[in-house]
């Protein structure tokens, strides 16, 4: 039955076109933004999961920038500590060679001493990276390496510590041996022991901050991984598959045509009915 109050296909017709530009809107969308949930109203799960996501590795990447500075520090106390290794090295040996001679060779090599340590004072006072000491001090340094969360959604953060290295106590001790004054084989035993002893201690400096800026690389070479992973989770939830909605924005496109063309003779059928009374 024809009607002119009603035009039934006229309703269909503009009912599926509707929905055409609907779905249109969503594809244009998506390809747009390259995303596939944008909001919770696309899918509450995945965007709230995503959001969570995103937040740890905004957080991951914050702290690895952080740990960027940390590492510079350590590396420049190691530089620091190996340097006087180097020096307190040097400091042994013209002491060693200063082992029974006479007076005046003590005197010369003394003058030696002194300018290594004044050489050691130096390195450690440039031993700092951004005002940041770690060789004047053996206090714990902790350094928040990144955070865990909970399956109960609570959060806390993860770090590590090393010790600062006191490499002002050691050019201070070998600042204090005298060959001038070390007049007999005893004494110039003990200030060779002596050097040995502070010579070992500047290697064990070195060695443990090399130790802690190894770990602090690790750490941040993890980090990198882990935000990697991380975003590419995010990704593989909310991102919108172009390859599908190039081809669905298409196919769209051409239902629209159609629906308007259908919409179209629909809306001229009660004209055709009233051409047949005129």
């Amino acid at each position: 039955m024809s009607s002119i109050l009603t035009n039934h296909s006229a309703m269909t017709a503009l009912s599926t076109l509707r929905n055409i530009n609907t779905n249109l809107s969503d594809t244009q969308s998506r390809i747009s933004t390259g995303l596939s949930i944008a909001s919770g109203k696309d899918n509450a799960a995945y965007f709230s999961i995503s959001k969570t996501m995103s937040g740890d590795s905004g957080m991951f990447k914050a702290i690895d920038e952080s740990l960027t500075l940390q590492q510079n520090a350590v590396s420049t106390a190691r530089l620091g500590a190996e340097t006087l290794v180097d020096l307190a090295q040097d400091f042994s040996e013209r002491v060693a060679f200063a082992q029974g001679g006479t007076q005046e060779v003590r005197d010369d090599i003394q003058a030696e001493l002194d300018e290594l340590v004044a050489r050691m004072a130096t390195t450690i006072a440039q031993s700092n990276f951004n005002g940041t000491d770690y060789v004047n001090s053996n206090a714990t340094v902790t350094v928040v390496t990144g955070i865990s969360r909970a399956s109960s959604g609570s959060i806390s953060t993860t770090s590590m510590s090393f010790l600062q290295q006191d490499l002002g106590a050691i050019q201070s001790a070998l600042d204090a041996i005298s060959i001038t004054s070390a007049t007999t084989a005893t004494l110039q035993a003990t200030a060779l022991q002596n050097a040995e002893a502070q010579l070992s201690a500047a290697v064990a400096a070195a060695t443990a901050l090399g130790i802690a800026e190894r770990s602090i690389e690790t750490q941040k070479d993890f980090l990198g991984e882990l935000t990697d992973r991380l975003d590419s989770g995010i990704g593989s939830m909310i991102d919108a598959n172009m390859e599908e909605e190039a081809a669905r924005l298409q196919a769209l496109q051409v239902q629209q045509q159609l629906a308007t063309q259908s919409l179209s003779i629909a809306n001229s059928s009660p004209q055709n009915i009233l051409n047949l009374f005129s």
